[in-house]
């Protein structure tokens, strides 16, 4: 990505409002673009524009036209359920900002690649006319893990009935998908490729199983023709963007002297694992960066069990020793000894991945996560645990006791989740727990104290791993030594005669 370095703390004039007639007004050291935007092909249209799209994806095909590599690769935005993107953008002509925060120092780009703007319920038709536009090669979906179905779809469900009942002004993003197809196949265009970006294991090939899922609903040959002609590459995509808080948003107008509706703050890391795998033309992204891979399952695994997995800990663990952000806790000897030992043992049991330096991965994850000017919210970070911790955390809790190895700072993190779950913190103060099963799950853990069993019994988060006495043995020395306090716990990991493991337990 193009850097600029940043020196704009002496700004003291009023901050210059972002659109495409002030670009000149900015600042010199803000990065700006030269290229010729009315140049730019819209190929690609983005579901779901938020600020991931805007820190990650947008960025990669923004630096494609910097760098003169191609202008074939345009993004035209589309929202489904919110209308507060398209208030946030219309002003600054889909204009933005992008705010690369490191340890000492700002970055600061303004992004131009995203065309159009369309908020599908105002306009469900010019959705899907860009959809089948000729020009549309590449769909791309950050719709949120939620967004995809877990099972068969529900005809009742009203999104999924509007899909198949009322296809000109579809429900769900597979529907505006599946209909677009069908008019494209109709009209002897060729279909697109559909490139999930969203954070989900095989996101390719749940995504496939969605809009096949939602064209049976409709037309049998329809489907069939989707899944003859179709490509769903899979892609694992890093990159840590907090949100955008309005004290953020105003700290980088008076420092910037930029005034952005919605500026996006990220960090300067950023990776996006694709497979090669495209129906309609491949955008040259290998050349900013990305890496095409003829399978990404073993990136995909390495994210969410290291990356993923360790913010769950953090987030447990930090937040009961009454931390608020990442690089406070890990601004803690105790809590940065602790991500660093959950991370030793996670990666001890992955096999090699290509092209990764899995300690050098690991040591880039501790840096990423201390960043003084980037403290992403536990809070933020604790909420879905009874999604995240079973994808993220108990796989690889149910590899280290198959294998026997070691375990005991995975052992401590989902401990932690189940403490947290208790709703109350140490100081008797209450936790708001973010989850859609808050309720029974804070009862249980309520109920249970030090005790896992309620918890193990629940098929639907720990499946198997419920009827291992010797998980359950190791979560209750866990639990007690959590009794003490999240840091003397995370201190007596250093000494491992105090948190054992129970040995010779059958499983």
């Amino acid at each position: 990505m193009s850097t600029t370095p940043q020196d704009t703390s002496d700004l003291r004039d009023p901050a210059v409002p972002l659109h495409p007639g002030s670009l000149d007004d900015l600042h010199p050291a803000i990065d700006v673009p030269d290229y010729d935007r009315d140049a730019l092909v819209p190929a690609v249209v983005h579901i779901g524009v938020g600020g991931f799209h805007r820190a990650h994806q947008a960025v990669y095909f923004d630096e494609l036209a910097r760098r003169g590599i191609t202008t074939a690769w345009g993004v035209v935005g589309v929202g489904l359920h919110s209308p507060r993107m398209r208030d946030a953008l219309v002003g600054q002509d889909n204009l933005y900002t992008v705010v690369e925060r490191g340890p000492v120092d700002d970055q600061v780009h303004v992004v131009k690649v995203i065309t159009d703007y369309l908020y599908a319920p105002d306009d469900p038709g010019a959705v899907l006319d860009r959809l089948t536009d000729e020009r549309t090669r590449l769909v791309t979906l950050t719709i949120t893990g939620s967004s995809y179905p877990t099972g068969a779809l529900d005809p009742g469900d009203p999104d999924v009935a509007a899909d198949v009942r009322t296809p000109e002004t579809p429900g769900t993003a597979f529907g505006y998908v599946v209909e677009a197809l069908r008019r494209r196949r109709e009209a002897g265009t060729a279909p697109f490729t559909v490139l999930s970006c969203d954070n989900l294991q095989h996101n390719g090939d749940v995504t496939k199983a969605a809009v096949l899922a939602t064209a049976e609903l409709r037309d049998a040959e329809l489907a069939a023709w989707i899944g003859e002609h179709v490509t769903f590459p899979s892609s694992m995509v890093d990159r840590i963007t907090p949100e955008t808080t309005p004290e953020e948003r105003e700290a980088i107008a008076r420092e910037h002297g930029l005034d952005d509706t919605w500026p996006v703050i990220t960090e300067p890391f950023s990776q996006w694992i694709v497979e090669d795998d495209f129906c309609d033309g491949r955008p040259p992204l290998d050349e900013v960066g990305v890496q095409f891979v003829d399978n990404v399952s073993c990136y995909e695994i390495m994210k969410t069990r290291l990356l993923n997995g360790s913010h769950c800990a953090l987030a447990y663990l930090g937040h009961l020793a009454g931390f608020r952000t990442t690089d406070e806790a890990m601004a803690d000897d105790r809590m940065r000894a602790f991500v660093e030992g959950y991370l030793e043992e996670v990666a001890g049991l992955l096999l090699a991945v290509p092209g990764i330096d899995l300690p050098g991965y690991c040591a880039t994850l501790v840096e990423r996560f201390s960043n003084p000017r980037l403290g992403d919210g536990l809070d933020r970070l604790a909420r879905r645990g009874s999604t995240k911790v079973p994808t993220y955390v108990l796989p690889s809790l149910r590899q280290a006791l198959d294998q026997d190895r070691p375990r005991r700072h995975v052992v401590l993190a989902t401990a932690a989740w189940l403490r947290y779950l208790r709703g109350v913190d140490y100081a008797g103060a209450p936790i708001e727990v973010a989850d859609a099963q808050a309720d029974r799950l804070t009862q249980l853990a309520r109920a249970g104290g030090t005790d896992p069993h309620p918890f193990l019994e629940e098929s639907g988060v720990f499946g198997s791993l419920g009827d291992s006495a010797r998980l359950a043995a190791e979560l209750t020395v866990a639990l007690q030594a959590l009794e003490e306090g999240p840091l003397e716990a995370a201190e007596r990991l250093r000494r491992p005669d105090d948190i054992s493991q129970t040995e010779g337990t059958a499983a």
